[in-house]
C-alpha cells in the first residue's frame, strides 16, 4: 500500500502572520517575493525562519492581499527532534489555529519536502513500454502487409502486362496474316490466271509449235519449246490482253532430231484493274 504524505502541524502561536499588499506581478513568484519581506515585517533574519504565504484576496485594482506566515527555525528543529526517525519523511509543515484548522501553507522548504512514491509507477512504465512495443509491432505488421500488397499488385500488373503484350502480338500476327492474305489475293486477282494464259496461248500459237515448259514467276511468263515458225512467234503473241512485250530470249537453236528451232520466249503478265477501281465516266460525257 502506498504511504500517505506526512505533514507536521504546529500551533499557530509559534509563528508570526503579517498581512501584506503586493502588486499583481508578484502572484506567480509569491514565495520568492515574500522572502524579501521577512526581515522588514518580522524580527527574524531570512536564514532564521521558515516562511510561506497565502493569497487572501485580489483587489479591484489587481493588487494582491496576501498573508506572510513565518516560523522560527529553532521551533522547527525542536519539533523535528521530537519526531525522531519520522522527521525525514515529511511532505509539508503547516500551522493550525485554535480551532485546529490548518492555515493552508507549507513552511517546509521545497528541497526538503518528500514526495510520495507512486507504487504503480513501475507498472505504468512497464505497461507503457509494452503498449509502445505493441504499437511498433502493429506498425511493422501493417508496413509488411502494405509491402506484400504492393508486391502482389506489381506481380499482377506484370502478369496483366505480359498478357496484354501476348494479346497485342497475336492481334498483330493476325493482322499481318489478314493483310498478307489480302495482298496475295490482290496479287492473284490482279493478274490473269494460269488457265486464262494457257487458253490464250492455245489460240495464238501456230501449228507446228510445241511447248516443253510454261512457267509463271510473279509477273513474268516464260515459254520454252520447239517450233517451225519460231521467228514468227513474237508477232503472233503480241496484242494479247493477258501479257505484254513478248520477246525471244537468247538465240534460236535447231533441234537435230526434229529439224525445228528451240526457242525461249518471255513476256510480262498484265495487271487487271478491278471493276470497282475503273475510272468513273465524267459527268455529261457519253456512255
Amino acid at each position: 500500500m502506498a504511504e500517505w504524505p506526512r505533514w507536521l502541524l504546529l500551533p499557530a502561536r509559534l509563528g508570526l502572520r503579517r498581512p501584506l499588499l503586493l502588486p499583481a506581478a508578484a502572484r506567480d513568484r509569491l514565495r520568492e517575493v515574500l522572502a524579501f519581506e521577512i526581515e522588514r515585517q518580522t524580527p527574524f533574519a531570512a536564514g532564521e525562519a521558515l516562511h510561506d504565504g497565502r493569497l487572501l484576496q485580489v483587489q479591484p485594482d489587481g493588487r494582491l492581499q496576501v498573508e506572510l506566515v513565518v516560523l522560527p527555525r529553532r521551533d522547527y528543529q525542536a519539533a523535528l527532534a521530537r519526531l525522531g526517525g519520522a522527521a525525514g519523511s515529511l511532505a509539508g509543515l503547516d500551522l493550525v489555529d485554535a480551532a485546529g484548522t490548518p492555515l493552508g501553507v507549507n513552511l517546509l522548504p521545497p528541497a526538503q519536502r518528500r514526495r510520495a512514491r507512486d507504487p504503480w509507477r513501475g507498472w505504468n512504465l512497464a505497461l507503457a513500454g509494452l503498449a509502445l512495443l505493441a504499437l511498433l509491432f502493429g506498425m511493422a505488421q501493417l508496413l509488411d502487409n502494405r509491402r506484400a500488397a504492393a508486391a502482389a499488385l506489381q506481380a499482377d500488373m506484370a502478369r496483366r502486362e505480359a498478357q496484354a503484350h501476348a494479346v497485342a502480338a497475336q492481334r498483330q500476327h493476325l493482322l499481318d496474316a489478314v493483310e498478307g492474305g489480302a495482298w496475295l489475293r490482290a496479287q492473284r486477282n490482279g493478274r490473269p490466271s494460269a488457265v486464262e494464259v494457257m487458253d490464250a496461248l492455245a489460240q495464238r500459237l501456230p501449228d507446228g509449235t510445241y511447248l516443253e515448259k510454261l512457267a509463271i514467276d510473279g509477273d513474268q511468263l516464260t515459254l520454252i519449246g520447239l517450233s517451225n515458225q519460231a521467228a514468227a512467234l513474237v508477232g503472233k503473241l503480241e496484242g494479247a490482253p493477258q501479257w505484254s512485250a513478248p520477246a525471244l530470249s537468247g538465240a534460236l537453236q535447231q533441234d537435230p532430231r526434229t529439224r525445228m528451232d528451240r526457242f525461249t520466249l518471255v513476256a510480262q503478265l498484265r495487271r487487271q484493274v478491278p471493276p470497282d477501281a475503273a475510272p468513273a465516266t465524267p459527268a455529261g460525257g457519253a456512255p
